[in-house]
């Protein structure tokens, strides 16, 4: 039987030299603490929903040999872009850039089995301590791609689950348009990422309104996917 598994900021970069060490002694030699838990857990058939800041690299041709690492590693997968997947470029071009098995998602849904998993960005929230104007402009374009999102995963399924990378909320768990759509289409799971050190604090586990929320960065997996189901 299949298994979903979710592991977010994976921040490689093989092309070029971008120590993560610098931010904790936990991040030296990630990308085998990774493998290492990946290739325990992970089988062929198993599904790894990856929600953004996958490479460091700033052009997609330098981004291609991460995403060959990870098209190696066992299962199939499902990306969103983060903030700083700066390559990640038009996403007929990074599709076409995938290898086998692997696939992009962009404020549109695909099925695993039953379940429609939709993906966008997302954006820093209302409320948040440096939340700006400029920040408002971008959090309503990116509720509207969630809109977009989960309306296409409603035409596949009644069961639908969310990537995004930023969090759905602010650090004081408030409301925001990204929670609000969510429940308006019954979304089952959230998986996001970008929360790193003291930012793990704030964020929102387990059920909450009727939704799973899943922090998945993969220094607070401790490098290790998380099964989803």
């Amino acid at each position: 039987m299949a298994h979903i598994f979710a592991i977010g900021d994976l921040h490689l970069s093989f092309s070029g030299e971008k120590p993560m060490d610098i931010f904790g002694k936990q991040w030296v030699n990630h990308p085998a603490s990774i493998k290492h838990h990946w290739e325990q857990e992970i089988h062929s058939d198993d599904w790894v929903l990856i929600p953004g800041d996958i490479s460091w690299a700033m052009k997609l041709e330098q981004a291609a040999v991460d995403l060959e690492w990870i098209g190696k590693l066992p299962g199939k997968k499902i990306l969103t872009r983060g903030n700083h997947d700066y390559w990640w470029t038009t996403i007929s071009k990074v599709r076409k850039t995938l290898p086998d098995h692997m696939f992009a998602l962009q404020n549109d849904a695909m099925l695993i089995g039953d379940i429609a998993v939709c993906g966008t960005r997302g954006w820093n929230c209302p409320g948040s301590y440096d939340f700006d104007a400029h920040d408002e402009q971008i959090y309503m374009r990116e509720a509207g791609r969630l809109r977009l999102a989960l309306e296409n995963a409603k035409k596949l399924s009644s069961r639908i689950w969310v990537m995004l990378h930023y969090p759905p909320t602010n650090e004081k768990h408030q409301p925001s348009l990204f929670l609000d759509l969510m429940r308006e289409y019954q979304v089952e799971h959230c998986i996001y990422g970008h929360l790193h050190g003291e930012g793990h604090r704030a964020a929102l586990l387990g059920e909450f309104e009727g939704i799973h929320f899943h922090l998945v960065s993969c220094d607070f997996l401790n490098f290790a996917p998380k099964r989803i189901i």
